[in-house]
This record gives C-alpha cells, sequence and structure tokens, in this order.
C-alpha cells in the first residue's frame, strides 16, 4: 500500500446502536464492496431499520473523504464494512409467583471503511 493511496482510505464508526448485531449484518452484507453511490442507493430502498443505521455510517465516511478534499470521493467503494457486538442492557420482566426472567436487549457497533476500488478483497 502506497502512502497517497493508504490517505485515500476513509472510515466512521456508529457505536452503541441499539439494534442486535445479527440484523444488522443482514444488511452490512449486502453493500459490502459496492460504489458509494450505489450502496446508499441500496440502503435507501430497504425497508429494514438497520439499512437507515448503515445508511447514516456510508455517508458519514463520504463526508469525511469530502472534508478530506478527496479528489474523486464518488469513485470510492465499501472496502470494509463490519458489525461488532456492543453491551447489553438487562431488563427484567416479572412472571407468575413472584419469578422475573430477564431479556437482553442487544447493542452493536457499525464501522464502515471506504476506499479506492484496488483494496476490495
Amino acid at each position: 500500500m502506497s502512502i497517497s493511496n493508504m490517505s485515500r482510505m476513509y472510515r466512521a464508526l456508529h457505536r452503541y446502536a441499539r439494534i442486535s448485531p445479527r440484523k444488522a449484518r443482514l444488511v452490512a452484507d449486502v453493500v459490502r464492496g459496492k460504489q458509494v453511490d450505489e450502496a446508499l442507493a441500496i440502503l435507501k430502498t430497504m425497508p429494514h431499520r438497520a439499512a437507515r443505521m448503515i445508511e447514516k455510517v456510508v455517508s458519514s465516511a463520504l463526508a469525511n473523504s469530502a472534508d478530506l478534499q478527496d479528489p474523486f470521493p464518488r469513485e470510492l467503494h465499501v472496502i470494509r464494512i463490519w458489525v461488532d457486538e456492543g453491551p447489553r442492557l438487562k431488563r427484567l420482566r416479572p412472571l407468575s409467583r413472584g419469578m422475573a426472567t430477564i431479556i437482553q436487549r442487544r447493542m452493536c457497533h457499525i464501522g464502515v471503511i471506504l476506499g479506492p476500488r484496488e483494496y476490495l478483497k
């Protein structure tokens, strides 16, 4: 990797997203490796709640490229997108006879790296 091309990689993170990682990974797999405009168009038309979150992360990485004055921001591709498990909120649900069960509300961390096409795996 040369220094000039390495500087054309832009990332963005959404930490503590209130959606389970399993649901977010289904949407992330769809846009992995796509060109930025195509990925944003796909995410806009998807009905999933995770699509809105991932769309914001991709557009944030695109804004980072514009902020750092990338000469061709629309030629970038989604080089890497990942969804990691975050902490869990634990809630109690009452049951009969004074018992309770734990409800775990999962969170995830969503990350995106945009870069030129030659870094696609």
